[in-house]
């Protein structure tokens, strides 16, 4: 599998404050990959460095076969060509509609998308003709994810896609990431939502004082498929509950016991979210 990013020894400083402090990172190509820390842990530093916009203090990085730091000149357009980035800060277009603005960003593309097509496939396709100033905060997201995606990036970098989406248009979106990761796009996502980790991404990382403390598929990140599992029942309208290793042995001992089905049955593992806040509170 051909590597899509690749960072070693990745370290930069402010002011003599570590920020990323020999970070280490693969992206395969094709992946959907997950960026998880606390505030200030240096993912805002390190996706800003593989994107081309702040320079390194020290180690090594390639994203799509290209040091971000020496891109320039036409092979830096192309290759920046080949990217979409959809950042936190909203598009500053607000006196144009959002068909004007879209069509503006693919201009700057080699081969965009079909502006029109793009409009529907972020589910602004009845916005339009409305002007960006007059979009509620989730259709102004939802217009980012265009521009970004405008041009067919073979990687594209999202940073809290989400924020200020509601349920429904969350999962609307997670479906449009889903439909570009199974057309070959790599997706490097940072995201405070680790339902939206857990139900996207191929493999999540968690960063720490610029460091990747951790690092495995959502179903097994940071031992997560050998945690003891947590069976709950009610006896006599009392709630009870077991940790164990062995689930099926539990379930079966109060089948027998209760000689039939069992009151209020549940058995669950550490979701992904109970998991990193453990990991995190470890760290401090």
């Amino acid at each position: 599998m051909t590597t899509a990013i690749e960072v070693s020894g990745l370290r930069k400083s402010y002011r003599g404050s570590p920020a990323v402090d020999g970070l280490d990172l693969t992206v395969d190509e094709g992946e959907v990959f997950a960026l998880l820390g606390p505030n200030g842990a240096g993912k805002t530093s390190t996706v800003e460095i593989l994107e081309g916009h702040r320079t390194r203090d020290a180690g090594q990085v390639s994203v799509l076969g290209v040091d971000p730091q020496q891109a320039m000149g036409a092979a830096g357009r192309r290759w920046r060509a080949s990217l979409g980035i959809v950042s936190q800060d909203a598009t500053d277009a607000g006196e144009l509609t959002v068909a004007e603005t879209v069509r503006h960003f693919a201009r700057y593309y080699p081969d965009p998308r079909d502006p029109g097509d793009v409009i529907e496939l972020v589910g602004l396709g009845e916005h339009r003709g409305k002007l960006v100033r007059r979009l509620s905060g989730g259709l102004r997201r939802r217009l980012d994810v265009a521009v970004g995606i405008v041009g067919r990036p073979r990687l594209l970098f999202l940073d809290e896609p989400t924020t200020g989406f509601d349920p429904q248009a969350r999962r609307e979106f997670w479906e449009l990431i889903r439909a570009l990761a199974k057309d070959g796009t790599t997706i490097l996502l940072t995201t405070h939502y680790l339902e939206e980790a857990e139900a996207l991404a191929d493999r999540v990382a968690v960063i720490s004082a610029g460091r990747v403390v951790a690092l495995g598929t959502p179903r097994t990140f940071a031992g997560r498929d050998t945690a003891p599992s947590t069976v709950r029942w009610s006896e006599h309208g009392v709630p009870h509950q077991r940790d164990t290793d062995d689930p099926t042995g539990t379930v079966l001992e109060l089948h027998a016991r209760f000689g039939g089905p069992i009151p209020d049955l549940t058995v669950t593992r550490p979701s992904l979210e109970e998991t990193y806040l453990r990991l995190i509170g470890d760290l401090r």
